[in-house]
């Protein structure tokens, strides 16, 4: 009797594991083809099987930047920051949002941060790191 609930237990995990793989993958796929809402609710789903997946958030906040939501954009790159201090693609994101919200100060202070490990992100950080300089000039 023990074997079997073991043998159950065993597939039910796997079971939910390899969902919860899906539901991000799903996500992906309706966010490349537009398809926001879906997207959206598969990303939600996947948060909830796996609520450490940086992924998941960072592409809730590019749903929620087209949809012109800032302060649920903010929410989930602070999020992803939260989780993982080095995402690029984050930091990047918000010193983009704080700039355009005028808090250039604060801009400035995450693309200096960004600056100090990037990799794939520092030419579009030195340039928006010269447009936030320009923009306290002015």
């Amino acid at each position: 009797m023990k074997l079997i609930k073991c043998i159950f237990v065993i597939f039910f995990v796997n079971c939910n594991a390899y969902a919860a793989s899906n539901y991000f993958t799903d996500g992906l796929l309706f966010f490349e083809k537009d398809q926001l809402e879906k997207a959206k609710f598969k990303f939600e789903q996947d948060i909830v099987f796996n609520p450490r997946n940086e992924k998941s958030y960072l592409y809730l906040s590019k749903i929620f930047n087209r949809q012109d939501k800032s302060e649920l954009e903010e929410k989930n790159l602070n999020t992803v920051i939260l989780l993982n201090p080095k995402n690029e693609d984050a930091l990047y994101s918000l010193a983009k949002l704080r700039l355009k919200e005028s808090d250039f100060s604060g801009s400035k202070k995450l693309l200096e941060k960004l600056l100090t490990f990037c990799e794939s992100f520092c030419q579009k950080s030195l340039k928006l790191k010269t447009e936030v300089e320009n923009s306290i000039k002015n």
